[in-house]
């Protein structure tokens, strides 16, 4: 039977699915440890890819889910994992996935490992930041740029809407730098593993869907001062915009990316007060 350095070597890789799989044991062993995955914790992990991370994960939980969109995976998966007991592998596409349904599948809160392409990563995490309640912490590998914007402060070129909406949620932190030629087939930039863990900032909120409107509002375009991106983004008067923003408690002239998360969450419940959406 081939290795599975050798089943990666035959695999056809998918650029539309921004394929790149990790080889390296130590890099595998350090992702894991990242999580802080113990014998007890419960892990979904999305996109299985050859399985290299999937089995060290499977080593180290009491029960792993994979989802693996590519089909054409399956017999390297097969050959690599068919041994464990503890793990259950899903071709299917996790965005299109219901979050209880995914929940139901551990019953009980479950920690996420990911090594995301980036045409997935946004969308992929603010799906599960909404369920987060069901989620013990995140760790994923995406690109480094994308790392920088979800950990960056506000008042700089890397904040923004993906900054401001998982910072809300949840702790962001770089744990580790990860070079690009880490991986195969090798990418062309490098890569970062960073860990989310719940925070209570949304326990603030009584709508976070508000929260995510008035940030989407405030970066819609950055030249322009938060009031007229209200003007917009909410569809009311200016003059409603600077009255909002004052009870706030910040300058009219403000713009978006000055505002810290604790701003935009008193922003989103001055909004839900006035009852404007």
């Amino acid at each position: 039977m081939n290795n599975a350095k050798d089943l990666i070597n035959e695999h056809s890789f998918s650029k539309s699915l921004g394929q790149n799989f990790i080889t390296d044991t130590n890099l595998l062993e350090a992702i894991v440890s990242d999580a802080k995955i113990n014998p007890n914790d419960c892990v979904l992990e999305i996109g299985a890819g050859a399985g290299t991370l999937t089995e060290v994960l499977c080593n180290n939980a009491k029960m792993v889910i994979s989802y693996e969109i590519d089909k054409t995976l399956e017999t390297i998966l097969n050959q690599k994992l068919n041994k464990y007991k503890n793990l259950e592998i899903i071709y299917k596409d996790v965005l299109k996935e219901n979050n209880q349904a995914i929940y139901k599948k551990f019953n009980e809160p479950y920690k996420i490992v990911a090594n995301l392409p980036y045409y997935i990563t946004t969308p992929l995490i603010f799906k599960f930041l909404e369920d987060i309640n069901n989620v013990n912490t995140i760790v994923v590998m995406v690109q480094k740029e994308v790392a920088e914007r979800i950990v960056a402060k506000s008042n700089t070129k890397e904040y923004g809407i993906l900054s401001a909406i998982v910072q809300f949620y949840a702790t962001a932190k770089i744990k580790r730098i990860v070079n690009k030629d880490m991986f195969y087939p090798r990418p062309n930039v490098d890569s970062a593993i960073v860990a989310l863990t719940k925070n209570s900032n949304y326990e603030k909120m009584t709508n976070p869907k508000i929260y995510s409107m008035c940030v989407h509002s405030a970066f819609a375009m950055r030249r322009k001062t938060l009031q007229n991106n209200l003007c917009m983004g909410l569809k009311i008067s200016k003059s409603l915009a600077k009255e909002i923003i004052t009870d706030c408690g910040l300058p009219e002239n403000i713009r978006g990316e000055v505002l810290t998360v604790e701003n935009f969450i008193k922003l989103a419940n001055v909004v839900i007060q006035k009852k404007i959406v």
